[in-house]
């Protein structure tokens, strides 16, 4: 299959008009997820742990919100974080994520919506790749500073374009501005398929919740 047939299945999640069609896209995109993001060179899970690995301590229970197949999830089991739930929108692909022994537990759920977690269930959510053009708004992450415990974690990438348009910006600063959450870093911007034939950039944010 060539990068064309790839960029094109990555173009179809990025054009769903509701969560029912961004679901069934990736459905139907599961099995083959992982080979076209990896030929694609997706680069923001590699980062993203970078940056767990950073600031995150072991041993407390992480969210993997958005884990996809389990691809980043896989990344942090190896780094030593062997205490991870993940939640996706797509029923086939966390069966995809179940497949690896990566996860102490997988739930369907919409990023955007209530998660079903008490509050302070986590010691870091981290979410990568979710916060792009048709995909989960500014108001997940309520619920992902929600379910951190105080002086916990919360990391994510935001696609540059996405959090300059779609009220991103504005989010962050508010929850900053409230008390819930102090940035601590950002990385630079940088391209998250720089061998597939995307122009738009992303960062990574880090957060300490208050």
């Amino acid at each position: 299959m060539g990068d064309s047939e790839r960029s094109k299945r990555l173009q179809n999640v990025f054009s769903a008009r509701d969560n029912s069609e961004l679901a069934s896209s990736y459905d139907e995109w599961a099995e083959d997820y992982e080979d076209d993001m990896l030929s694609l060179g997706y680069a923001v899970a590699a980062v993203a742990a970078g940056f767990v690995g950073r600031h995150v301590p072991l041993g407390g229970t992480v969210l993997d919100a958005g884990a996809g197949t389990g691809m980043f999830g896989s990344i942090l089991r190896v780094l030593g974080y062997d205490d991870l739930v993940g939640i996706n929108i797509s029923e086939r692909m966390l069966e995809k994520a179940g497949e690896k022994d990566a996860y102490h537990a997988l739930h369907r759920m919409v990023m955007g919506e209530a998660l079903g977690f008490d509050s302070g269930s986590f010691s870091a959510a981290v979410s990568v790749g979710v916060f792009t053009t048709n995909h989960a708004p500014p108001e997940a992450l309520d619920e992902l500073v929600r379910v951190v415990e105080p002086d916990g974690w919360v990391i994510f990438s935001v696609r540059k374009d996405v959090y300059w348009n779609e009220g991103f910006e504005q989010k962050q600063a508010s929850l900053e501005k409230e008390g819930r959450w102090q940035r601590v870093t950002m990385s630079e911007a940088f391209q998250p398929f720089p061998a597939g034939n995307t122009s738009h950039m992303t960062r990574l944010f880090v957060y300490k919740t208050g």
